[in-house]
């Protein structure tokens, strides 16, 4: 009879949920069947079933731009503004610029027109001057005799995508005028940087960027087609969203309606995802300094009067702090959580200034993960050199030392039969010393070309993003400090239940490992 029941029941329709909802159930992959490119990575635990209120960035966060065609429009678009309102020399619009001489985490030393990439620590051990590699005699006289302070105004830290163009523009002028001839007015490099960050913030602020984006957001901007799903499934789940973003209105409504407008059925336009919309948010002040939210209306002007009270869904607001916005959305510390892509203006200022929990969106990380993958067997050689080059150094040191002992015993302390005895231990030291030379020499000289060969898999100039020699980068460093997870892309949340507990791996000492 139970047999019969049950096969009776499984030849009903299924009418206990909507088929979209079985969709999004289906969907819920567990992470070890997630592509490692989709993955979200955890720094620091994370409950979701905790988190109340999920905020969002635009810009290279929920919008993912087309990399190369977005730096090339802003370079083109700065080297104009350097002729025409600089007064540069005409022929640098058609200069041509080597998009791989920045990525982030790079700093401009902006008094001697070089660039330079730190690890944790803030040691480097490569720099550019301009386009140009710095030897090492020049490396070590600039960067590691004094202590470097990478918050000097002498230094001026990429740490977004949006900031690539201007290293970039930076290092190709560096060069250009450094050959140009004598006759052609050279500005001081501190100027030269100066007059790049002027005129590349005027190519965004009088619409010479985005104007060229809105007319061609196709081409500009990946319309990624899983991003409503995720936002759906956040929003079933009880959680409340909110959009944070420095773009103005009428800049972000044509790309969020791109992006989200009538991809699902329940959601007719953008805003229907959103809680809450802020516009023009000026971060990191949002989260630093107190200024009052402003009412928009639908054509993005400021109302008569601004309202207050908890904030009304369908409403645009711009401006505004943090405290004013939690205490109108009665949702504070860690019910929060917000996704960015700017480790600065988003990770560590929102780290700094509350409790609310952090998202970071890393567009290099499918890149970074694809050439990982791609390079496993020699980053496996790698770590093996690593450690044959340990034991190298370790044995060379213990032969040296009994040869120095060797060495340091009288000759009167010595019959005949002693002296002929250290004779031969000494001839048989060096030999071993000699054997461990030659074999340290060429292990390193493996280690070299393969660690290049791996670096320039990643990047011809600077290597891996999250690297920088044996140790992090500054930039993974600050990536690690300051978001709690991290992925390449909002749509990769949609693998995991709403509901998810990303646990961080155990950190230990040295000592533990």
């Amino acid at each position: 009879m139970l047999k019969l029941v049950v096969t009776v029941m499984a030849t009903l329709p299924v009418r206990s949920a909507p088929a979209r909802s079985l969709e999004l159930i289906d969907s819920a992959a567990r992470a070890m069947d997630i592509d490692r490119a989709r993955r979200v990575y955890v720094n620091r635990n994370l409950r979701l079933d905790q988190i109340e209120l999920v905020g969002f960035d635009m810009d290279y966060t929920l919008a993912l731009y087309n990399q190369p065609r977005i730096e090339d429009l802003s370079i083109r678009a700065t080297l104009l503004k350097l002729v025409s309102g600089k007064g540069y020399p005409s022929d640098i619009r058609e200069l041509q610029c080597d998009a791989a001489l920045a990525l982030r985490g790079i700093v401009v030393d902006r008094v001697h027109g070089n660039i330079f990439k730190p690890d944790r620590y803030g040691y480097t051990t490569r720099a550019l001057h301009g386009r140009l590699p710095i030897d090492k005699a020049k490396l070590s006289e600039l960067y590691h005799r004094d202590r470097m302070r990478l918050s000097n105004r002498r230094y001026a830290w990429i740490d977004s995508l949006f900031a690539l163009p201007e290293a970039v523009i930076y290092a190709s002028l560096v060069t250009y005028f450094d050959r140009a001839p004598p006759d052609v007015p050279r500005p001081p490099y501190a100027q030269l940087w100066e007059d790049i960050r002027e005129c590349i913030d005027m190519a965004h602020r009088d619409g010479s960027i985005k104007t060229v984006v809105s007319a061609d957001l196709p081409g500009f901007i990946e319309r990624d087609p899983a991003l409503a799903e995720t936002l759906h499934k956040l929003r079933s789940s009880g959680k409340r969203l909110f959009l944070l973003t420095n773009s103005a209105w009428d800049y972000t409504n044509p790309v969020m309606s791109y992006l989200l407008d009538g991809v699902l059925s329940a959601y007719p336009s953008w805003r229907n995802y959103f809680d809450i919309v802020v516009v023009s948010a000026g971060k990191p002040e949002f989260f630093t300094e107190e200024r009052s939210f402003v009412d928009l209306d639908a054509e993005g002007l400021p109302l008569v009067k601004s309202s207050d009270g908890p904030f009304g869904r369908g409403r645009i607001y711009s401006a505004g702090n943090i405290k004013e916005f939690q205490a109108r959305t009665r949702t504070s510390g860690d019910k929060v959580l917000f996704v960015g892509d700017h480790i600065y203006g988003d990770m560590l200022r929102s780290r700094k200034s509350s409790s609310w929990r952090t998202a970071m969106v890393l567009q290099e990380l499918e890149h970074e993960i694809e050439n990982h993958d791609r390079m496993a067997a020699q980053l496996g050689r790698l770590d093996g050199l690593d450690h044959q080059l340990t034991h190298l150094d370790s044995e060379l040191n213990e032969r040296q030392t009994v040869m120095r002992s060797l060495q340091r015993l009288s000759t009167e302390e010595l019959d005949g039969t002693g002296e002929a005895y250290r004779n031969a231990a000494k001839r048989k030291v060096k030999e071993d010393i000699d054997r461990l030379r030659v074999e340290l020499r060429e292990t390193i000289s493996r280690h070299k070309a393969l660690e290049s060969e791996i670096d320039a898999a990643f990047n011809p100039h600077w290597g891996p993003l999250f690297r920088e020699g044996y140790e992090i980068s500054k930039f993974g460093e600050q990536v690690e400090a300051y978001a709690c997870v991290y992925t390449s892309r909002v749509s990769n949340f949609r693998f995991y239940s709403p509901m998810q507990y990303f646990r961080g791996p155990r950190d230990r000492m040295p000592h533990e490992r």
